[in-house]
Parts: structure tokens; C-alpha cells; sequence
């Protein structure tokens, strides 16, 4: 009878097919595979630039923060050693002694050294190059209208370094869905989600259409989150140039003002060494009055130059009638794109820059 041979071909027409579906399957999953693969690549590639940007921008503005400490902290030295000597020329007979130093400038000077004193005291340990970078992003902005606030400078200094130490609030790795030091100093408005390339151990639990469509969503992923590192990426190269270029400039400004502060350290040794010789030290002394007053007026000029530059934000900073506009804690607020993303101060820094340059070497000890 032929329903045998009927029902035979009809079981072997369905393994056919069967194995025709299971092969269209084994095709589609292994074109999501491919998909993932390569979108696996690109993501890797791109998160290995971008970690190398990431470090080396950490690194640079981490060295320049150290920087404007160590500067800052030069003025509060250096004025403790010109008072010094100032009063032991009044007590000397200049009773009519003036410096000719503009008292804003001073003030100014000033408010930056106790910022930069307030911060050194409280970053120590493994914390410290964290708060060395996050200062360089918001320290010298918070010795701007400091004294306006009513708030402790050194406080207010403190509380920029924390909340801005980008090793710690960088918001995790971009494993994890964060995105560094670019998250952390609010780089990049959006934070950059790890693509969920992990799809091989569930895809064969799917039909290989289903696969393929995830596999295809992971390569779109993979893309929003390329091009969200590019941007990224660009934004902490240029943080990166400009902190070099900044620092740059400071080393080379400091330059001359260390030269005034080491002629009044040698003058300050002379007269110490002086003390219970048979010599009328008061004399002496007299003798240097018109050195003191020239390095203590030239070293406040330079100070002021390096002030102006250290306090040029790196991003724009939102304003309001003139002022800073801070949040409660006193942290000035940035300045945001349409994306959320911080602002580069880029023209504000070439001006600072330039005129720091320029102005500098008229000061230049000779």
C-alpha cells in the first residue's frame, strides 16, 4: 500500500525543512555573531584611545594643580617674608615707608594663596594628585570673589578639590557605565552606557532572527557610544593642550618671581647672620631698603600675573551681573552646551595666556 512511502516522504520532507530552518538559524546566529565581533572590535579600540586620553589628561592637569599649589603656597612665604623685613625697616627709621602695590591686587594675591594653603593642608595620601587635578579644574576659580561670600576661602577651596577630585567621582569605569575623569569634571553631559555586546550566551536561546535583532541594537549601541568617546575623547585632548600650555607659562613667569623672592631670602640671611656680630645691623639693613622695596614690588606684580592666569577658568562659568554663580556649597557653576557638556574657555585661556606672556617681561629681574 502506498501510505507508507506517503507518510514516509512526508516525514522526510519535514526533516528538510527542519533542517533547512536549522541551518537559516545556525546562518543568522552566526551573522549576529559576526555583528558583535566586529561591533566588540570598534568598541575596544575606541575605550583603549579614549582611557589613554583619559590618563594622560588626568596627568596633565594633575601636574598643574600641583603647580598652582606650590605657587600659591610661594605667596604666602613670600609675604610673610616681606612684611618682615618692612617692619624691621620702619623700626629702622622709615616710618614713612610705602610699597606701591595696589591693596586689590594684594587682596587678590592673597585670597588665592590661602585657597591654594587651605587645600595643601587637607589633600594628603593617595587622594592628593585627585585634589591636584580637581583644583587646577575649579581651585582658581574659587579664589575669584572669595571674600565676597563670607565663607572661608580655604573652606570654599576644599570643597572645589573634593568635589571635583575626578579619580573619585568620575562615576566608575566604562565597564560600568561611566565615564571617567570626563563624567567626573562634567565633560561630557551624557555618560557613555556600556553596550551590551554579551549577547553570544543568550542569543542561542532566541530564534536566529531575534539574535540577529539584538546583535544589530548592540551594533547600534556600540555606535551612539563610539561617537559619544570621540567627543569626549577631543574635549580632554584640548583640556590636556591647555594645561600644558598653562603650565608652561607658570613655570616660566614663576621663574621671575623666584628670583625676587630669592633676593629678599639672601637679604634676610645677611641680616640674620649678622645678629650678635660687633656690626650695626640696623645699617646695614638701611643699606638694602631700595632692594626690598623693588623685589617686594616686583614679585607682588608677578604674583598678580600669575593669579590672573591661575584663576582664568578652564571652562566657562556661568555668570550673573558680573558675579560667579556658585551653588550652596560656594562650588562655581559651569557653563553647558546643548548636550549638557562643559564649555571650553578656550578664548578667555589665550587672552590670560598672552597677556600673562606679555607683561611678564617687563618684570624680568635683570
Amino acid at each position: 500500500m502506498p501510505i507508507p512511502f506517503i507518510i514516509g516522504a512526508a516525514v522526510l520532507a519535514a526533516g528538510a525543512y527542519g533542517a533547512k530552518k536549522g541551518y537559516d538559524g545556525y546562518q543568522k546566529h552566526s551573522e549576529a555573531d559576526e555583528i558583535v565581533r566586529s561591533a566588540q572590535n570598534r568598541y575596544d579600540r575606541k575605550k583603549t584611545e579614549f582611557d589613554e586620553q583619559e590618563r594622560d589628561t588626568q596627568t596633565a592637569l594633575a601636574n598643574l594643580g600641583k603647580l598652582e599649589l606650590s605657587i600659591g603656597k610661594s605667596f604666602g612665604d613670600f609675604k610673610t617674608l616681606a612684611d618682615s623685613l618692612l617692619d624691621k625697616l620702619r623700626q629702622d627709621g622709615r616710618k614713612d615707608l610705602t610699597i606701591h602695590v595696589p591693596r586689590q591686587t594684594l587682596q587678590r594675591v592673597e585670597n588665592y594663596s590661602y585657597s591654594a594653603i587651605g587645600v595643601l593642608g587637607s589633600a594628603v595620601g593617595a587622594g592628593a594628585a585627585g585634589a591636584a587635578a580637581g583644583f587646577a579644574v575649579y581651585g582658581g576659580v574659587m579664589a575669584l570673589g572669595a571674600a565676597s561670600t563670607g565663607t572661608a576661602i580655604s573652606s570654599l577651596a576644599g570643597v572645589a578639590a573634593t568635589n571635583a577630585t575626578l579619580a573619585a567621582i568620575g562615576g566608575g569605569s566604562l565597564a560600568t557605565g561611566g565615564l571617567g575623569i570626563a563624567g567626573g569634571t562634567a565633560i561630557l553631559g551624557a555618560a557613555v552606557a556600556a553596550p551590551v555586546l554579551a549577547i553570544a550566551g543568550w542569543a542561542y536561546d532566541s530564534h536566529g532572527e531575534e539574535a540577529l535583532k539584538n546583535a544589530r541594537r548592540a551594533d547600534r549601541e556600540v555606535d551612539s557610544a563610539t561617537a559619544k568617546l570621540d567627543k569626549a575623547g577631543k574635549m580632554l585632548g584640548d583640556v590636556e593642550d591647555y594645561s600644558r600650555r598653562i603650565k608652561r607659562t607658570l613655570t616660566s613667569i614663576f621663574g621671575h618671581f623666584n628670583q625676587y623672592f630669592d633676593n629678599l631670602k639672601n637679604i634676610n640671611t645677611f641680616v640674620e647672620d649678622l645678629k650678635g656680630r660687633n656690626v650695626d645691623i640696623e645699617a646695614e639693613l638701611a643699606k638694602h631698603g631700595d632692594d626690598i622695596i623693588h623685589a617686594i614690588e616686583n614679585g607682588y606684580a608677578l604674583a598678580a600675573l600669575l593669579t590672573d592666569l591661575i584663576t582664568t577658568p578652564i571652562f566657562k562659568v556661568q555668570e550673573k551681573n558680573g558675579e560667579v554663580v556658585r551653588d550652596a556649597d560656594g562650588v562655581p557653576q559651569m557653563e553647558k552646551d546643548a548636550d549638557g557638556s562643559m564649555i571650553l574657555n578656550d578664548a578667555g585661556l589665550d587672552g590670560a595666556i598672552a597677556k600673562a606672556r606679555d607683561e611678564a617681561d617687563q618684570y624680568a629681574a635683570a
